[in-house]
């Protein structure tokens, strides 16, 4: 175990934490179609705004045993839980990714998805807000990366882009309400940035969010007694499906591979 992935991968995880805090912001707001710069936070009890001291990611929450200094009011579990999973998710960026920019890439694509995973489950929506900016600054640092040599191919990038929303993007024409336009949005950030590394990355991120979308079709149905006319929430699916490609694409793609 090399010294400096240990320690590349703590500083990845240190920065995911303060980025979940702020990740925390934007899955609140939103959806709510509030400004994620302004008003600061504040306690949804007693609308006192938050003081810095009681904003450090996890730390804050775990001494205020997740109550509101001032009025009491309990403080939802999800936000240490998010800033958690964003530093898992960013450390394992830096530990499997090389190079570093590369690394860098993927933890931002990785906060994503966790964003819009989170937003589409709760409010069944993958918002503009998050898609639109994604994208053009994707494709920009892909662009910067591939002229430095930092581990990511802007062609390749632009044909897993045009790969898997294109195809999406006609059924979401042909049948609609079968497909959501966020979703085709959505799996164009993923194309875009697994193509960088390979096409191979952006087939495992489709076959595995479509399958996982169906397997959750079915568990609804069959669990959650959904009927045929119930819709549910795409978007957690392609998303988990893009952020395990980014880990495991290379050996499943292998494997199948494999078997031909």
């Amino acid at each position: 175990m090399s010294l400096v992935i240990v320690t590349r991968a703590l500083t990845f995880a240190g920065l995911g934490l303060i980025f979940g805090s702020f990740l925390t912001v934007v899955i609140h707001r939103v959806p709510r179609k509030e400004s994620i710069v302004s008003p600061r936070s504040r306690c949804p009890g007693c609308g006192t705004e938050v003081a810095a001291r009681d904003n450090i990611p996890v730390v804050s929450w775990l001494l205020l045993r997740g109550r509101c200094r001032h009025c009491g009011e309990r403080i939802s579990a999800e936000y240490p839980l998010t800033e958690l999973a964003t530093a898992g998710l960013f450390a394992a960026a830096g530990w499997f990714i090389e190079p570093l920019y590369a690394a860098g890439i993927v933890a931002a694509f990785l906060a994503v998805m966790l964003a819009v995973a989170m937003i589409d489950a709760r409010h069944r929506v993958i918002p503009n807000r998050i898609t639109y900016p994604a994208i053009p600054a994707f494709a920009a640092a892909i662009l910067v990366g591939d002229l430095v040599d930092g581990g990511v191919e802007i062609v390749s990038a632009l044909i897993g882009f045009a790969a898997y929303s294109v195809p999406l993007f006609l059924l979401a024409l042909a049948v609609p309400g079968g497909m959501g336009l966020g979703d085709v949005k959505l799996v164009a950030i993923i194309g875009l940035v697994l193509g960088a590394f390979g096409l191979r990355y952006v087939a495992v991120a489709a076959a595995l969010g479509i399958v996982g979308g169906g397997v959750g079709a079915l568990l609804a149905m069959a669990i959650l007694r959904y009927g045929r006319k119930q819709t549910i929430p795409f978007g957690p699916f392609l998303a988990a499906g893009g952020a395990l490609a980014v880990f495991v694409a290379p050996a499943i793609a292998d494997a199948y591979l494999g078997l031909l």
